[in-house]
């Protein structure tokens, strides 16, 4: 198998093209208004090239189209009297795929007669979809997520390189935004509140092994760290806001691919006769079990992750003033984890003396509606499902008999939830706008847990079969004071029933752009959250039953403030600079004097549970971060990233510690180089990353408390006082893109943690030897990738 690989990598990369290439390609999109949504009409846009005239005019419904646009990383200028003009770069075009853009427009202050661009190359990009935003927030897109080395095609993973954001397990993509839990943070799909998109994402937390989201089809998004406007609720981090792109409605195109991420076909064209119809759809598989052939190890020894996903958007129009999509995710991931298959050296999860078999499947469906009311007014409909259930049986093997086996784990998680997001967009003029919304999420979730310790007390964690509903609803006004100044304020609202608990959260952020070289932010939100469904549904056992003592829990809150200076220093570089300051309040705590606290929770795949909690605890979070970027400019690019934080919280037992994320520094180094070979249109590419983070905190371990019980336990009273070494780790990417006639190949090599640096993923408790061992994180990694789009 090894050398069928390797054969058929070298065989793509010297396969002589005997067609002659198409130089060109087309490239067409829609331009909207960014505050209304509302399409506009007279836009021009064109290739921003010496001696072309390759340019095009926005019909009615915002649509052009360029053609003949050449092949490379290409620039676009789009400009139209009233709105403020905006430049396109690091478009790439290639011969497999026809470029679909989406466009938003600002509406000028001031009325010229003549339109004079003096905008700088970043600006475009750095451009986010939502307006409203002030502070601690970028845009992304999916060329980001295959460009950057050790990403593999993962937002999740991508995302970590930003300011701010920090990841220091290799087995997972677990995101940790300013010393702040990975559950603090809300994964949004097209308007749509969604659960964990990762496989192997257990519903204790939001990360997982490998991402669901398939970065072929996702369009550019948002991602945001904090302060976050007030249409984005129930969480105190911050925000995915994802957008998938719709298909090609002119052209049937096709793309097949393998890596890490899996084998992988795609589709996407117009649908029969339809006039603007659309479908788009690409479906995974997981090839884990190859690269173990190879001989290369990822952290599971001798299981084999297998995992299966399917992404879909479908759009039509609905006569003039409206289209409707259909879109969605299902996923299923399982692996069995044998005592008989155990590698010490090479595998992050399970031990030689238990079996086990964890099962995930998950399901998210929308359907949106979008209707245009007037000109300057856009309505939103979204219903949506999702479905997650989560299956985990561990045996025990017997020394003496390893064919003998006891249960000692066992649990069933399976929630249901039914959403209904309404979104109002109207622009009164160019200075005042609004976003309004109501958002309700209804739940039924079954679960239940169970553990039978040394194969004979059997503990109920959890064991409850219920509903609850969570309420949200905002309004957001955005007033341009100048065309150097801006406001954005409002309210967010929430309420859950199950708890009978509200809160009423004031935002406000104001931006101000002093000629266009610098712009400063400021923000302020509250923000609260409810807890995990499990948290609620722990058992509390009595002698008259079981009770649930942690349902009058109510929402945890924080008071966030950002101060933000951003200078674009050339046209393609700018250095970021933010200050915040977090308070979190109204944390769960046990009643009792102790360290627990829910802050902590949220990066392990067994369930943390503690039962008779109250909303007593505090934490707090500060830093300073650094990004210092370069915009894809003439074939070379980089981004250096740094952030210095303290992340710290007090239990019931009133003493401060640092939280299990308080890490205190993170520095990323990312860089990329790319060369014209052969025909000028191939591209040859390397990029590098290297990132450093400092250790994270442990507790000790209570090895008689360990013993006696056959998990690990620790000592409670000196919670996270022990700090690990710092993570380091280097990657190397190598890549190749080839175009022919009317396909597009792309290979990759990445070779991950290059220097076979020893970073220390966790303690693990080892029950026969009755000692704490220490399990350490993936070694080098090389992931060949090859890809083909026509």
């Amino acid at each position: 198998m090894r050398y069928i690989i390797l054969s058929f990598l070298v065989i793509c990369l010297i396969m002589p093209i005997k067609a002659q290439q198409a130089a060109v390609q087309i490239v067409k999109g829609k331009i909207t208004d960014e505050a209304s949504k509302q399409p506009i009409s007279g836009v021009t846009i064109r290739l921003a090239e010496e001696e072309t005239t390759i340019s095009s005019l926005s019909d009615s419904s915002g649509n052009f189209k360029l053609s003949k646009v050449p092949l490379g990383r290409r620039q676009f200028i789009v400009s139209s009297m009233g709105y403020e003009p905006t430049i396109l770069s690091d478009i790439i075009v290639t011969a497999g795929k026809e470029v679909n853009l989406n466009i938003s427009l600002r509406e000028s202050l001031t009325n010229l007669e003549t339109v004079e661009i003096t905008y700088h190359q970043y600006e475009g990009i750095k451009t986010t979809n939502n307006d409203m935003l002030s502070v601690s927030a970028r845009t992304f897109d999916m060329d980001e997520t295959k460009r950057y080395a050790g990403s593999l095609g993962d937002p999740a993973r991508m995302a970590a390189n930003f300011a701010g954001v920090v990841s220091t397990n290799d087995t997972r993509n677990d995101i940790i935004i300013r010393g702040n839990s990975p559950n603090t943070m809300l994964w949004q799909l097209e308007g749509l509140n969604i659960p964990n998109p990762s496989h192997f994402g257990s519903l204790n937390s939001m990360g997982g092994s490998i991402s669901m989201l398939n970065n072929n089809i996702i369009d550019k998004s948002d991602f945001m760290t904090g302060a976050f406007p007030p249409q984005y609720g129930n969480a105190l981090s911050g925000v995915f806001d994802l957008r998938l792109r719709d298909g090609n409605n002119e052209k049937h195109e096709f793309l097949g691919q393998m890596g890490f991420n899996g084998f992988e076909a795609g589709a996407e064209g117009p649908i029969g006769k339809l006039d603007g119809a659309s479908y788009l759809i690409n479906a995974r598989y997981s090839t884990l079990s190859i690269f173990q052939s190879l001989g290369l190890e990822f952290g599971t020894g001798g299981a084999t992750p297998e995992y299966t996903d399917i992404n879909y958007k479908f759009t039509s129009p609905v006569g003039k003033q409206g289209s409707i999509s259909v879109f969605g995710i299902w996923g299923r991931s399982s692996m069995d984890i044998l005592a008989s298959e155990y590698d010490p050296e090479g595998q992050a999860y399970g031990n030689e003396y238990s079996n086990r078999y964890p099962r995930y499947q998950t399901n998210i469906t929308g359907l949106s509606y979008t209707h245009k009311l007037g000109i300057n007014t856009t309505a939103n409909f979204v219903f949506g499902y999702s479905r997650t259930n989560e299956r985990f049986d561990r045996d025990s093997v017997s020394q003496n008999d390893p064919s003998h086996t006891i249960p000692d784990w066992h649990w069933r998680f399976e929630t249901n939830k039914f959403s209904g997001v309404f979104s109002l967009h109207h622009k009164f003029n160019a200075k005042h706008s609004l976003i309004a919304g109501l958002i309700e999420d209804v739940t039924d979730y079954s679960l239940f847990n169970r553990r039978i310790q040394h194969g004979v007390n059997e503990i109920i964690l959890n064991d409850r079969h219920d509903q609850f509903g969570l309420t949200q609803a905002y309004a957001q006004w955005k007033f341009r004071i100048s065309n150097a100044l801006s406001m954005v304020s409002g309210l967010h609202y929430q309420y859950l029933n199950l708890s009978n608990s509200n809160s009423v959260e004031p935002r406000i952020g104001f931006k101000y752009e002093t000629g266009g070289s610098h712009i400063i932010g400021l923000a302020y939100g509250l923000h609260s959250q409810m807890d995990n469904v499990l948290t609620y549904a722990t058992v509390t056992p009595t002698p008259s039953g079981n009770t649930y003592t942690n349902e009058s829990l109510g929402f945890m809150r924080s008071h966030h403030f950002v101060l933000s200076h951003d200078w674009n220093i050339s046209s393609n570089t700018h250095l970021k600079t933010e200050l915040y300051y977090q308070r979190l309040f109204d944390v769960p705590v046990t009643r009792n004097p102790s360290s627990f606290s829910t802050l902590n929770l949220g990066a392990e795949t067994i369930p943390i549970l503690r039962d008779s909690l109250v909303n007593e605890g505090v934490g707090r979070n500060y830093g300073l971060e650094v990004t210092l970027e370069r915009s894809f400019d003439k074939g070379f690019y980089y981004l250096v990233t740094g952030s210095f934080f303290s992340s710290r919280y007090r239990g019931s037992d009133g003493i401060w510690r640092n939280t299990a994320f308080n890490m205190g520094n993170v520095l990323n180094i990312l860089g990329g180089k790319e060369w014209k070979v052969g025909r000028k249109e191939n591209i040859l590419g390397l990029s590098l990353k290297v990132s450093r983070v400092g250790g994270r905190y442990l507790s000790p371990v209570d090895v008689a408390a360990s013993a006696a019980d056959g998990e690990i336990q620790y000592d409670a009273d000196n919670a996270y006082s022990i700090q690990q070494p710092a993570y380091f780790r280097t990657d190397l990417k190598l890549s190749y893109r080839k175009e022919f006639k009317r396909t597009t190949m792309e290979l990759a090599l990445d070779l991950q943690n290059i220097t076979n640096n020893e970073n220390i993923f966790r303690q693990e408790w080892n029950a026969r030897q009755l000692r704490v061992i220490e399990v350490y994180q993936q070694g080098f990694f090389p992931v060949p990738f090859i890809r083909f789009t026509f």
